[in-house]
């Protein structure tokens, strides 16, 4: 059959199958040599569909070459598997992007007036943790992993608090830097990349984050602009209370981290 046949059957475009040849994805099954016409079979029709459908899928041409190739039904499989894997990710980002956006754009309350921000003095303390430089684009991976190495370490003692994390400012300005995340317990115990820890103590401007973290930054934006406008100065790395999480209630509702800014104070703050 003609290639404007089988795209009336395909529901395909004359110009997609095209591209298809042009790309080695959908060969014709011959060409005349004299004019240059392309003619398919009935049986390409369904590897026509498959194409199609990937491609909807946004799936990169050279994995649907892959996918096409293989003849072994558990590869492709994990092809497609990995592709929807990215999907899901990349709309996870998209919605938590659209989320933050929200709620900047929200207008403010009448009498709002900005964060409940609480001035704290933090004690030095000793805590089970786990440390390492990390990029950020890393950083979430890397928790996953820290907290699970540290909830294996402390199994059976009792915790004296949440746990929490500390993130250095290069991590922020340059992408790449300190992480810490710890929890507090008596004798902490070295395991693996477990080890006990000194946090020295610090002056804290806290505030609390409610509800899951797809828009954290913008609790993080807007206590900066209260350490802004209340001339305090920022003297070390970001701290985090998970006072309320996902190992402690699976609703991101519920969920409360308490965000905390160092500073030192150059002028009294009503």
């Amino acid at each position: 059959m003609t290639i404007g046949e089988f795209a009336q059957l395909t529901h395909l475009g004359v110009r997609t199958l095209r591209r298809y040849h042009e790309s080695g994805l959908l060969e014709p099954a011959s060409v005349d040599p004299a004019s240059g016409y392309r003619y398919h079979t009935a049986g390409q029709i369904p590897a026509a569909q498959v194409i199609h459908r990937l491609r909807e899928l946004d799936v990169p041409l050279a994995d649907v070459a892959k996918i096409l190739a293989t003849e072994d039904a558990a590869e492709r499989a994990d092809l497609v598997a990995g592709h929807l894997r990215r999907l899901e990710e990349e709309l996870e980002r998209t919605r938590a992007a659209v989320v933050s956006l929200q709620r900047l754009l929200s207008p403010a309350s009448p009498g709002d007036d900005g964060p409940d921000v609480e001035l704290r003095s933090v004690a030095a303390r000793t805590v089970a943790a786990v440390e390492d430089v990390v990029d950020q684009e890393d950083v979430l991976s890397w928790f996953d992993r820290a907290m699970a190495e540290l909830d294996a370490a402390i199994a059976g003692l009792p915790p004296l608090g949440p746990p929490g994390g500390r993130y250095a400012n290069e991590l922020f300005t340059g992408g790449r830097g300190a992480v810490l995340v710890h929890r507090p317990v008596a004798d902490p115990p070295a395991r693996g990349r477990v080890r006990p820890v000194e946090l020295p103590p610090a002056e804290l401007a806290v505030v609390v984050h409610h509800g899951p973290h797809d828009d954290i930054d913008v609790t993080y934006g807007r206590l900066g602009a209260w350490v802004v406008e209340h001339a305090l100065t920022v003297a070390g790395p970001v701290h985090e209370t998970y006072a309320v999480g996902p190992r402690d209630n699976p609703a991101p509702a519920t969920w409360r981290t308490e965000i905390g800014w160092p500073v030192f104070r150059l002028a009294s703050s009503p």
